[in-house]
């Protein structure tokens, strides 16, 4: 038989099972912009009914309810999604740091435009048609200079504008670094944190929401796989563990010494295919497979420009001068005069330029193009190319003619007005330059060369582009459904909210009718006739 207050007992666990609702809608409801947030739900279960009395079966109703319990207050979540999640949104960081990098690729190089490096090497090269027309004339001359000057500064510019972009990308990837290393002391911390609330009996929802947008965040910097075990979360990156239970695994750059501690090498992570995708691949593959090259294709460009092989015709009548050799041959005293067109390979402008004779002192030409003293590289590159510090102070140094006088003692006088070299140099737009010495493959002219560098960047770009809005219109997809599954919904907990009321209401309601029963019972029975 049930007890006087059975009533009050099932009101008052109603009245408590509600408001546990009304908390849970109204946390709902409070971190709906909470990035990361579960939305709870409280799991309600008829509590354990009261049996009949009895030794086998009373004539009493039997199994009474005995009203409703909160069982458990737990976070909708889908694992499917969060693994899908996870997987897409390491692609989308890689290709997000390819865009960016090689967009400012796109705006270092500049091309096509009114003021690029193709342009600067078309007025170096017109300047140079120019000084053909009229080779003693000292503007022309200037021009020339101010130039070849121009665009030594504009090689010069650009190569530090790439070894500008290639440290950002280097400091980048260290921040990423601290970044990993922050997020795996956290992802670690929560799990020591959860298995201890969780071993109480309680649900660490809020501790498992935190853990989850960390490891959602982490998945965007490296790849990474994710095993939920009764320690916590198993974290891998390829076959590297970086979290297990409450321990963790450091990286580091590796492009200095190894730290002590065992820490794990970016670089030896990537060379053994343990990291392939994430922001951190992305800003190492940017950097090394990107910028390096493009750095290096413009270092080829200007060696080529000032060393490399070419084939050109010298005009019938020119004189070299002394000891020079082309092709192997040796041209010395009267044998320096040729006597018709002659088709030799020369080292590069400056190798051309050292073939004629300056106004100044009737010299054989100088280097145009050398290395800046203050350089510690030896090799000649983009970035320490200098016009020949002698021809800077003295224009007149500039070669334009093949044609001398020999005299008697030997001496040469050079023949006024003569601009064979000149107009060589002006033709030398068109002329085929080995950017691959040794082969057949690749020559080509320095204007084309630099075009298919330019359009090569366009390309990758164009590339980059199409694989990031894919990627990121399927992470949005992926979201849209985890959001769908997780995400707080405003008008769902406000008719929730109105739903729990009413049932706080009726509950209430339903403790008062009790009340007024017992108040019967206890004061109104047993005093017939008063």
């Amino acid at each position: 038989m049930a007890s006087t207050f059975h009533g009050l007992e099932t009101a008052r666990r109603s009245l408590f099972t509600t408001q546990s609702a009304l908390n849970t809608t109204g946390h709902n409801i409070a971190n709906a912009n909470t990035a990361g947030y579960s939305r709870q739900i409280v799991n309600m279960t008829a509590s354990r009914p009261i049996d009949a009395v009895g030794y086998s079966k009373s004539v009493a109703a039997g199994q009474l309810g005995t009203g409703v319990e909160a069982s458990s207050i737990t976070r909708v979540r889908e694992l499917f999604l969060d693994s899908q999640f996870r997987n897409e949104n390491k692609s989308a960081g890689e290709f997000t740091v390819k865009l960016d990098t090689l967009s400012k690729l796109e705006g270092i190089v500049n091309e096509p435009s009114d003021t690029g490096l193709r342009t600067v090497i078309s007025n170096f090269w017109n300047a140079w048609s120019d000084i053909s027309k009229n080779p003693e004339n000292a503007d022309g001359r200037k021009v020339v200079l101010e130039q070849t000057m121009a665009m030594v500064d504009a090689f010069n510019y650009t190569a530090r504008q790439l070894g500008d972009l290639k440290t950002d990308l280097t400091e980048n990837v260290e921040i990423n670094i601290k970044t990993v290393n922050s997020i795996t002391t956290n992802i670690a911390q929560l799990n020591a944190e959860i298995r201890r609330v969780e071993g109480l009996g309680d649900s660490a929802n809020d501790l498992r929401d935190q853990r989850d947008l960390l490891t959602d965040q982490l998945s965007g910097l490296v790849n990474i796989r994710v095993e939920d075990q009764t320690t916590g979360y198993r974290i891998l990156m390829g076959d590297i563990e970086l979290v297990q239970g409450s321990a963790n695994q450091a990286l580091f750059s590796g492009e200095g010494a190894e730290p002590a501690g065992g820490a794990i090498s970016v670089k030896d992570a990537i060379a053994a295919g343990n990291l392939s995708s994430g922001t951190i691949f992305g800003t190492v593959e940017s950097r090394d497979k990107y910028v390096d090259s493009y750095i290096a294709e413009l270092n080829r460009l200007v060696q080529t420009m000032a060393n490399g092989e070419f084939e050109i015709t010298l005009p019938k009548g020119s004189v070299l001068p002394e000891g020079t050799v082309l092709n192997g041959v040796s041209y010395t005293g009267v044998a320096r005069t040729l006597t018709e067109d002659t088709k030799v390979v020369v080292n590069g402008l400056n190798g051309l330029h050292q073939l004629g004779y300056s106004l100044a002192g009737n010299d054989p030409g100088l280097p145009f193009f050398t290395i800046n003293s203050s350089s510690q590289d030896t090799t000649l590159t983009a970035g320490n190319l200098v016009v020949n510090p002698a021809i800077v102070a003295n224009a007149n140094l500039i070669a334009t003619s093949m044609r001398v006088a020999i005299n008697d003692d030997g001496t040469d006088s050079v023949m006024s007005g003569n601009n064979s070299l000149a107009v060589l140099f002006s033709q030398m737009r068109d002329v085929r330059f080995d950017f691959d010495p040794g082969t057949t493959e690749n020559k080509n002219t320095l204007d084309a060369y630099f075009r298919s560098v330019v359009g090569q960047i366009g390309v990758q770009a164009a590339e980059a582009t199409r694989m990031q809005t894919n990627q990121q219109i399927i992470v949005e997809q992926v979201e849209a459904r985890r959001q769908s599954v997780s995400g707080v919904s405003l008008d769902e907990e406000m008719s929730n909210m109105i739903k729990f009321q009413h049932a706080y209401n009726a509950a209430a309601r339903n403790m008062t009718m009790i009340d007024e029963i017992l108040d019967k019972v206890i004061n109104g029975m047993g005093r017939v006739g008063l």
